[in-house]
């Protein structure tokens, strides 16, 4: 276990492909469809028929351009495309266009944070492809393929191996999720293939006053974020029990490999020796003419640039002192945060909105399956229920309710309350009757709030629902809170 060798070091790159979210295909036009019938998506140029010719997608190149924008790298200004060459059921043409030597974005970084500390990982570069089609394992003794897949427009980013833990891993892939569903540039969903993760680890151990490292090992085609976290806590720990059954297990005197993850038995397992660039026959791409990108490209791209998640997220931390997880919450679905502030510019105060947006608004609109933008509500009627709540005319269980009443009713909330009965009672002396009559009926209960000390918290909380179930809900709780414990200090 590595607990017991605290000075080993993982080191961890990331290689994951984004399925960017266009139309049609990044060679041609069949549409991109995950579920349409099997091989119904296909065509001459996806199918690698010969004399077909490839056309580039330039939505896919725009979206890749603005991906790389917002992971800080640098954009080619001339790329080229090449051939991948490797024989395989899934892939038609027996190579798969890519980009090899002249990448559309390199030397980028990406920072997020961990456990309160931002953690900066180095972007090594970020490239167009096309995606293979799929093999189906699901008919005992045969394999069956689904070439529909074959030719999607594929993001490939590759980071440095800056990362150090399973858990920096982890929070690593969540945040990109975030970055790209944010950026538009893909739907990000994983149960579809449309992200797939595939971490390098490998160890540095200190050893006889020098550093040696294990060879690296491959994880293919994790398809969710528990599997990356896992596969990489497990890899990390069988790679450092190899090394101390054999010293001779290091990189350069082992060869490096590929492995896959059993999800079922929480293990990675042998598949084949790791790949280097000479196998893949890497040459030019000749039915595709290179790739020139002008400055009003880039322009007209980077005008596109919203605020990105883990920014948003800080400022609305700083600006309206939301706590770190409320703003995460809100934070994760752009159109979700948009909407908030826009109730924010509509007058609601930010404390009062933050809390109902999250224990509110996005409740009713997960029971919905659906987004908060999708719930018909205006900003400016989410507004007013904070701002009615906030002063005292309704309370937190009252503005409840109202909410799940406006998602059918139009009229503004202070008037539904109205209609309903649910306005706030301030008066005191009603209060004072309703705490009074709570007492004399449940005389035992004001026994234990008053002599038992082990009963009296509990007791005290069910003589204030009491009191709330007697006024009907329009009780102030916290007056109601305060005579309470006024009438048990003998007051």
């Amino acid at each position: 276990m590595m607990p017991s060798t605290p000075t080993v070091r993982p080191i961890i790159g990331l290689e994951i492909h984004v399925q960017l979210q266009t139309r049609t295909k990044m060679f041609c036009g069949c549409p991109v469809r995950y579920d349409a019938p099997p091989n119904s998506c296909v065509c001459a140029v996806c199918l690698g028929h010969p004399g077909a010719l490839p056309v580039i997608n330039r939505r896919a190149l725009e979206y890749a351009v603005l991906t790389g924008m917002a992971l800080n790298c640098t954009i080619a200004r001339h790329t080229k495309w090449d051939r991948k060459s490797y024989y395989y059921p899934d892939l038609p043409k027996n190579y798969q266009i890519s980009q090899y030597d002249m990448p559309l974005a390199e030397h980028g970084s990406f920072e997020f944070d961990v456990d309160g500390t931002t953690k900066r990982v180095r972007i090594k570069r970020a490239h167009l492809e096309e995606d293979a089609g799929k093999n189906i394992h699901d008919t005992p003794g045969c394999t069956l393929v689904d070439l529909n897949r074959a030719g999607t427009p594929l993001l490939e980013i590759v980071t440095e191996p800056d990362i150090n833990s399973a858990e920096e891993a982890y929070v690593f892939c969540v945040e990109l999720q975030r970055l790209v569903t944010c950026l538009g540039v893909s739907e990000g969903i994983m149960q579809k293939g449309q992200m797939r993760f595939e971490p390098n680890v490998n160890l540095a151990i200190p050893a006889d006053g020098s550093e040696c490292r294990t060879p690296i090992a491959e994880i293919k085609n994790l398809n969710s974020f528990r599997s990356v976290r896992n596969a990489i806590a497990y890899e990390t720990q069988r790679q450092l029990a190899a090394w101390q059954e054999d010293p001779e297990y290091v990189h350069g005197r082992r060869p490096n490999e590929n492995r896959g993850w059993n999800d079922d038995r929480g293990v990675t397992e042998y598949q084949r020796p790791k790949e280097a660039a000479h196998d893949y026959r890497y040459f030019p791409d000749p039915d595709l003419v290179p790739v020139e990108l002008t400055d009003a490209m880039l322009e007209a791209t980077r005008a596109l640039m919203p605020e990105l998640p883990v920014a948003r997220r800080r400022r609305l931390v700083q600006q309206f002192r939301l706590s770190p997880k409320d703003a995460e919450t809100i934070a994760e679905h752009r159109p979700t945060a948009e909407l908030f502030e826009c109730v924010l510019a509509a007058g609601g105060p930010p404390e009062t909105v933050g809390k109902q947006f999250v224990n509110v608004w996005l409740k009713l609109a997960n029971d919905r399956g659906a987004a908060v933008t999708d719930l018909g509500v205006s900003a400016e009627r989410m507004a007013e229920l904070a701002q009615i709540t906030t002063e005292g005319i309704v309370n937190k269980t009252a503005a409840n309710q109202l909410a799940e009443t406006m998602l059918t009713r139009p009229a503004p909330p202070r008037q539904i309350a109205e209609e309903l009965g649910l306005i706030q009672v301030q008066d005191q002396a009603a209060t004072a009757r309703w705490v009074e009559q709570a007492f004399a009926e449940n005389a035992q209960a004001v026994r234990d709030a008053m002599e038992n000390p082990k009963k009296a918290k509990a007791a005290a909380g069910f003589l204030r629902g009491q009191v709330m179930k007697l006024s009907g809900g329009k009780a102030d709780p916290k007056l109601v809170g305060d005579l309470i414990e006024k009438r048990l200090a003998g007051g």
